[in-house]
């Protein structure tokens, strides 16, 4: 009897192969040959899954914002958390403090970089993640956490600003930036912020 192949989860092997390939080789070396070769299949084995390179690519590039939009999602499905704790969580989950993500940080830049000048294509700037923040400075107003003349749209951006600054500092100077260096960020600028909003 023939072997039943899922087709999703080896489209998901070639997307995780291509993060490996351009983590080793830069988006230069994401081509369509280095891919298959580290996904261990022929040519026309990934052809059969994606007929062009922008294709593949474009996937590999929505997976990355799905396992981190389902990461973020177990987090704010968390009822026990008090608010001022899952906004830390979440934050923190936006930034490079693993491996994992770190990895990811890094595809992610290469990604927007290479669609850059290809937004017919793929619109590479729509990550998510300032919407994300939108709701997260909403959800501490919500808990009287901010303070009564705070300019949401500029905390936002600031947030946004400083999440992406971090991940940036991180990927290139891994050693200076590390974990503790970005959660004691995060937790001082939040804390801040937060306890304006508790000294109103």
């Amino acid at each position: 009897m023939p072997k039943l192949i899922d087709h999703e989860k080896r489209k998901e092997e070639i997307a995780e192969a291509t993060w490996r390939v351009i983590v080793k080789l830069g988006m230069e070396g994401a081509t369509v040959r280095n891919i298959a070769k580290e996904a261990g299949l022929s040519l026309g084995a990934l052809r059969h899954y994606f007929s062009t390179q922008d294709e593949l690519l474009i996937y590999a590039m929505q997976l990355v914002k799905e396992r981190a939009t389902a990461r973020i999602e177990k987090i704010a499905l968390l009822e026990d958390d008090p608010p001022k704790d899952k906004i830390m969580k979440l934050v923190l989950e936006l930034v490079p403090t693993n491996q994992e993500k770190m990895a990811e940080m890094e595809v992610w830049f290469a990604f927007t970089a290479y669609f850059r000048h290809k937004q017919e294509v793929f619109d590479a700037q729509h990550d998510g993640i300032y919407r994300g923040l939108q709701k997260i400075i909403n959800y501490a107003e919500q808990f009287h956490m901010l303070p009564k003349q705070v300019d949401k749209d500029l905390e936002t951006e600031r947030l946004y600003a400083l999440i992406d600054g971090l991940a940036l500092h991180a990927l290139l100077e891994p050693k200076r930036v590390d974990k503790e260096r970005i959660e004691r960020v995060l937790v001082y600028h939040l804390t801040a912020l937060f306890d304006g909003g508790a000294s109103k």
